[in-house]
Protein backbone atom coordinates (compact mmCIF):
# COMPACT_ATOMS: atom_id res chain seq x y z
CA UNK A 1 0.00 0.00 0.00
CA UNK A 2 1.09 3.96 -1.21
CA UNK A 3 2.39 4.65 2.86
CA UNK A 4 1.88 8.26 2.17
CA UNK A 5 -1.80 7.25 1.12
CA UNK A 6 -2.20 5.11 4.31
CA UNK A 7 -0.77 8.36 6.41
CA UNK A 8 -3.32 10.31 5.08
CA UNK A 9 -6.43 8.49 5.64
CA UNK A 10 -5.52 7.43 9.41
CA UNK A 11 -5.32 11.08 10.16
CA UNK A 12 -8.94 11.36 8.86
CA UNK A 13 -10.24 8.46 10.22
CA UNK A 14 -8.45 9.42 13.77
CA UNK A 15 -9.58 13.25 13.38
CA UNK A 16 -13.15 11.82 12.78
CA UNK A 17 -13.00 9.21 16.50
CA UNK A 18 -11.04 11.52 18.76
CA UNK A 19 -12.10 15.40 17.53
CA UNK A 20 -9.99 17.59 19.66
CA UNK A 21 -9.30 14.87 22.50
CA UNK A 22 -10.40 11.80 24.10
CA UNK A 23 -12.11 12.75 26.72
CA UNK A 24 -12.29 9.67 28.70
CA UNK A 25 -8.68 8.62 28.57
CA UNK A 26 -7.32 12.01 29.21
CA UNK A 27 -9.50 12.18 32.39
CA UNK A 28 -8.70 8.99 33.58
CA UNK A 29 -4.92 8.65 32.85
CA UNK A 30 -2.21 10.35 33.23
CA UNK A 31 0.98 10.51 30.87
CA UNK A 32 2.54 8.14 33.67
CA UNK A 33 0.75 5.06 33.14
CA UNK A 34 2.07 2.60 30.77
CA UNK A 35 1.10 -0.46 30.24
CA UNK A 36 1.21 -3.51 26.94
CA UNK A 37 -1.84 -4.66 25.56
CA UNK A 38 -1.99 -7.35 23.00
CA UNK A 39 -3.71 -7.91 19.46
CA UNK A 40 -5.88 -10.73 20.04
CA UNK A 41 -7.86 -13.29 17.11
CA UNK A 42 -11.29 -14.65 18.77
CA UNK A 43 -12.05 -16.59 15.24
CA UNK A 44 -9.93 -18.68 12.50
CA UNK A 45 -8.75 -16.94 9.34
CA UNK A 46 -6.29 -15.24 7.28
CA UNK A 47 -4.97 -11.54 8.52
CA UNK A 48 -4.65 -8.63 6.76
CA UNK A 49 -3.37 -5.02 7.75
CA UNK A 50 -1.09 -5.47 10.35
CA UNK A 51 1.34 -2.88 9.14
CA UNK A 52 -1.91 -0.34 9.91
CA UNK A 53 -1.10 -1.07 13.64
CA UNK A 54 2.67 0.23 13.47
CA UNK A 55 1.32 3.16 11.24
CA UNK A 56 -1.63 4.62 13.25
CA UNK A 57 0.59 4.29 16.66
CA UNK A 58 3.19 6.02 14.94
CA UNK A 59 1.11 8.92 14.29
CA UNK A 60 -0.60 8.82 17.29
CA UNK A 61 2.29 8.73 19.50
CA UNK A 62 5.73 7.48 18.17
CA UNK A 63 7.14 6.47 21.94
CA UNK A 64 4.42 3.47 21.58
CA UNK A 65 6.36 0.35 20.65
CA UNK A 66 4.93 -2.08 18.63
CA UNK A 67 5.92 -6.12 18.47
CA UNK A 68 3.90 -8.29 15.18
CA UNK A 69 3.83 -11.83 15.68
CA UNK A 70 2.11 -12.44 12.18
CA UNK A 71 2.69 -11.57 8.96
CA UNK A 72 -0.09 -10.31 6.55
CA UNK A 73 -1.92 -13.29 4.71
CA UNK A 74 -1.39 -15.81 7.51
CA UNK A 75 -3.27 -17.75 8.68
CA UNK A 76 -4.50 -17.31 12.37
CA UNK A 77 -6.53 -19.22 14.33
CA UNK A 78 -9.31 -18.23 17.57
CA UNK A 79 -7.09 -17.35 20.44
CA UNK A 80 -3.90 -16.20 19.11
CA UNK A 81 -2.17 -12.95 19.78
CA UNK A 82 -1.46 -11.53 16.77
CA UNK A 83 0.33 -8.42 17.89
CA UNK A 84 1.51 -6.28 20.82
CA UNK A 85 2.15 -2.70 22.12
CA UNK A 86 3.60 -0.91 25.36
CA UNK A 87 3.33 3.00 25.73
CA UNK A 88 1.25 5.36 27.41
CA UNK A 89 -2.25 3.42 27.90
CA UNK A 90 -4.11 7.03 26.88
CA UNK A 91 -2.40 6.50 23.54
CA UNK A 92 -3.13 2.83 23.16
CA UNK A 93 -6.58 2.94 23.74
CA UNK A 94 -7.03 6.13 21.89
CA UNK A 95 -5.92 4.36 18.61
CA UNK A 96 -7.86 1.27 19.27
CA UNK A 97 -11.32 1.28 17.09
CA UNK A 98 -9.84 2.79 14.47
CA UNK A 99 -6.93 0.70 13.97
CA UNK A 100 -9.16 -2.51 15.03
CA UNK A 101 -12.03 -1.34 12.49
CA UNK A 102 -9.53 -1.95 9.35
CA UNK A 103 -7.69 -4.65 10.67
CA UNK A 104 -11.09 -6.58 11.27
CA UNK A 105 -12.61 -5.70 7.74
CA UNK A 106 -9.83 -5.87 5.99
CA UNK A 107 -9.19 -9.62 7.55
CA UNK A 108 -12.23 -10.15 7.07
CA UNK A 109 -12.12 -9.66 3.33
CA UNK A 110 -8.84 -11.42 3.37
CA UNK A 111 -10.49 -14.57 4.65
CA UNK A 112 -13.60 -14.59 2.37
CA UNK A 113 -11.33 -14.18 -0.50
CA UNK A 114 -9.03 -17.23 0.56
CA UNK A 115 -12.68 -19.19 0.88
CA UNK A 116 -13.52 -18.52 -3.00
CA UNK A 117 -9.98 -19.35 -3.80
CA UNK A 118 -9.87 -22.10 -2.33
CA UNK A 119 -13.91 -22.94 -3.54
CA UNK A 120 -12.43 -22.58 -7.30
CA UNK A 121 -9.92 -24.89 -7.20
CA UNK A 122 -8.51 -24.17 -10.25
CA UNK A 123 -5.22 -22.60 -10.71
CA UNK A 124 -5.89 -21.13 -13.97
CA UNK A 125 -9.02 -19.74 -12.98
CA UNK A 126 -7.79 -16.29 -10.52
CA UNK A 127 -10.26 -15.06 -8.12
CA UNK A 128 -10.33 -11.21 -8.11
CA UNK A 129 -12.67 -8.07 -6.69
CA UNK A 130 -14.86 -5.28 -8.38
CA UNK A 131 -15.28 -1.27 -7.47
CA UNK A 132 -18.27 -2.50 -5.42
CA UNK A 133 -15.98 -1.44 -2.04
CA UNK A 134 -16.23 0.90 0.55
CA UNK A 135 -15.73 4.89 -0.03
CA UNK A 136 -12.40 5.94 1.27
CA UNK A 137 -11.24 2.41 2.23
CA UNK A 138 -11.06 0.94 -1.70
CA UNK A 139 -7.14 0.66 -1.28
CA UNK A 140 -7.08 -1.27 2.05
CA UNK A 141 -10.31 -3.35 0.79
CA UNK A 142 -8.19 -4.20 -2.40
CA UNK A 143 -4.57 -4.99 -0.32
CA UNK A 144 -6.84 -7.26 1.77
CA UNK A 145 -7.65 -9.12 -1.54
CA UNK A 146 -4.44 -9.94 -2.23
CA UNK A 147 -3.60 -11.37 1.29
CA UNK A 148 -6.51 -13.87 0.78
CA UNK A 149 -5.06 -15.03 -2.06
CA UNK A 150 -7.23 -13.08 -4.98
CA UNK A 151 -6.02 -10.25 -7.49
CA UNK A 152 -7.32 -6.56 -8.39
CA UNK A 153 -9.95 -5.91 -10.59
CA UNK A 154 -9.19 -2.35 -12.15
CA UNK A 155 -8.92 0.08 -9.08
CA UNK A 156 -11.23 2.77 -10.11
CA UNK A 157 -12.81 4.29 -13.42
CA UNK A 158 -9.74 6.04 -14.47
CA UNK A 159 -7.31 2.54 -15.01
CA UNK A 160 -9.04 0.93 -17.46
CA UNK A 161 -12.50 1.04 -20.02
CA UNK A 162 -15.17 -1.21 -19.20
CA UNK A 163 -17.85 -0.94 -21.55
CA UNK A 164 -21.45 -2.10 -19.62
CA UNK A 165 -24.82 -2.00 -21.51
CA UNK A 166 -25.33 1.42 -21.10
CA UNK A 167 -22.66 2.91 -23.08
CA UNK A 168 -23.22 0.34 -25.56
CA UNK A 169 -26.89 1.25 -25.62
CA UNK A 170 -25.29 4.86 -25.89
CA UNK A 171 -22.84 4.23 -28.65
CA UNK A 172 -25.67 1.60 -30.41
CA UNK A 173 -23.43 -1.39 -30.77
CA UNK A 174 -20.10 -2.87 -28.96
CA UNK A 175 -18.10 -2.17 -32.34
CA UNK A 176 -19.07 1.56 -32.82
CA UNK A 177 -18.46 2.09 -29.17
CA UNK A 178 -14.91 0.25 -29.19
CA UNK A 179 -14.04 1.97 -32.09
CA UNK A 180 -14.94 5.34 -30.96
CA UNK A 181 -12.90 4.74 -27.85
CA UNK A 182 -9.86 3.26 -29.14
CA UNK A 183 -9.77 6.62 -31.25
CA UNK A 184 -9.68 9.06 -27.94
CA UNK A 185 -7.23 6.28 -25.81
CA UNK A 186 -3.72 5.42 -25.63
CA UNK A 187 -2.59 2.17 -26.35
CA UNK A 188 -1.82 1.25 -22.99
CA UNK A 189 -5.26 1.47 -21.98
CA UNK A 190 -7.50 -1.65 -21.98
CA UNK A 191 -10.75 -2.57 -23.16
CA UNK A 192 -13.17 -4.86 -21.50
CA UNK A 193 -17.20 -5.59 -22.64
CA UNK A 194 -19.82 -7.34 -20.69
CA UNK A 195 -21.65 -9.70 -23.31
CA UNK A 196 -24.65 -11.29 -22.41
CA UNK A 197 -25.51 -13.73 -25.80
CA UNK A 198 -23.68 -15.00 -27.84
CA UNK A 199 -24.34 -12.60 -30.59
CA UNK A 200 -22.82 -9.80 -27.99
CA UNK A 201 -19.89 -12.03 -27.47
CA UNK A 202 -19.56 -12.46 -31.56
CA UNK A 203 -19.44 -8.32 -31.91
CA UNK A 204 -16.73 -8.43 -28.98
CA UNK A 205 -14.53 -10.86 -30.75
CA UNK A 206 -14.82 -8.83 -34.54
CA UNK A 207 -13.81 -5.96 -32.08
CA UNK A 208 -10.86 -7.61 -30.63
CA UNK A 209 -11.29 -6.29 -26.95
CA UNK A 210 -9.08 -6.95 -24.49
CA UNK A 211 -11.05 -8.80 -22.08
CA UNK A 212 -14.22 -9.94 -22.63
CA UNK A 213 -16.97 -10.52 -19.37
CA UNK A 214 -19.61 -13.09 -19.49
CA UNK A 215 -21.86 -11.17 -17.24
CA UNK A 216 -24.50 -12.76 -15.66
CA UNK A 217 -23.63 -15.99 -17.73
CA UNK A 218 -24.47 -19.78 -16.55
CA UNK A 219 -21.34 -22.13 -16.38
CA UNK A 220 -23.19 -24.13 -18.77
CA UNK A 221 -22.85 -21.18 -21.54
CA UNK A 222 -19.74 -19.87 -20.42
CA UNK A 223 -18.97 -23.30 -21.13
CA UNK A 224 -20.05 -23.56 -24.75
CA UNK A 225 -19.27 -19.88 -26.06
CA UNK A 226 -15.64 -19.71 -24.58
CA UNK A 227 -14.58 -22.23 -27.01
CA UNK A 228 -15.02 -19.07 -29.95
CA UNK A 229 -12.85 -16.77 -27.86
CA UNK A 230 -9.35 -16.09 -29.29
CA UNK A 231 -6.33 -16.98 -27.12
CA UNK A 232 -5.34 -13.23 -27.44
CA UNK A 233 -8.69 -12.11 -25.43
CA UNK A 234 -9.12 -12.47 -21.68
CA UNK A 235 -12.29 -13.98 -20.24
CA UNK A 236 -14.02 -13.17 -17.08
CA UNK A 237 -17.03 -14.21 -15.85
CA UNK A 238 -19.32 -11.60 -13.02
CA UNK A 239 -22.66 -11.06 -11.83
CA UNK A 240 -24.34 -13.10 -9.08
CA UNK A 241 -21.98 -16.16 -8.90
CA UNK A 242 -22.51 -17.62 -5.40
CA UNK A 243 -19.50 -19.62 -3.53
CA UNK A 244 -20.79 -23.03 -3.85
CA UNK A 245 -20.83 -22.26 -8.21
CA UNK A 246 -17.17 -21.07 -8.18
CA UNK A 247 -15.68 -24.26 -9.33
CA UNK A 248 -18.03 -24.71 -11.90
CA UNK A 249 -17.11 -21.69 -13.63
CA UNK A 250 -13.30 -22.72 -12.85
CA UNK A 251 -14.24 -25.57 -14.96
CA UNK A 252 -16.01 -23.44 -17.64
CA UNK A 253 -12.53 -22.55 -18.25
CA UNK A 254 -12.45 -18.55 -17.55
CA UNK A 255 -9.26 -16.64 -16.58
CA UNK A 256 -10.75 -14.34 -13.85
CA UNK A 257 -14.13 -14.19 -11.63
CA UNK A 258 -14.84 -11.16 -10.10
CA UNK A 259 -16.80 -10.73 -6.97
CA UNK A 260 -18.33 -7.83 -5.25
CA UNK A 261 -19.24 -10.08 -2.28
CA UNK A 262 -15.92 -9.64 -1.61
CA UNK A 263 -15.80 -6.56 -0.27
CA UNK A 264 -19.42 -5.52 -0.04
CA UNK A 265 -21.19 -8.45 1.62
CA UNK A 266 -17.78 -9.44 3.79
CA UNK A 267 -18.38 -10.48 7.61
CA UNK A 268 -15.51 -8.56 9.89
CA UNK A 269 -12.81 -11.45 11.36
CA UNK A 270 -13.59 -10.51 15.22
CA UNK A 271 -10.47 -9.83 16.84
CA UNK A 272 -9.68 -7.45 20.27
CA UNK A 273 -7.06 -5.08 21.89
CA UNK A 274 -6.52 -6.15 25.42
CA UNK A 275 -4.84 -4.33 28.00
CA UNK A 276 -2.39 -6.85 29.71
CA UNK A 277 -2.50 -6.16 33.65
Amino acid sequence: MNQLKVKQLLEQFFIEDLGDRDVTSVSLFSDQDTGRAEFLVKEDGIISGLGLIEAGYRLLDPHISVELYKHDGDVVRAGEAIASVHGKLGSILSGERVILNLLQRMSGIATLTNKAVKAVGSSTTKICDTRKTTPGLRMFEKYAVRCGGGVNHRYGLYDGVMLKDNHIAYAGSILKAVHSIRAKVGHMTKIEVEIETKEQLLEAIEAKVDIIMFDNCSSDAIQEWITLVPPFIVTEASGGIEMERLADYGKAGVDYISLGMLTHSVKSLDISLDIQI
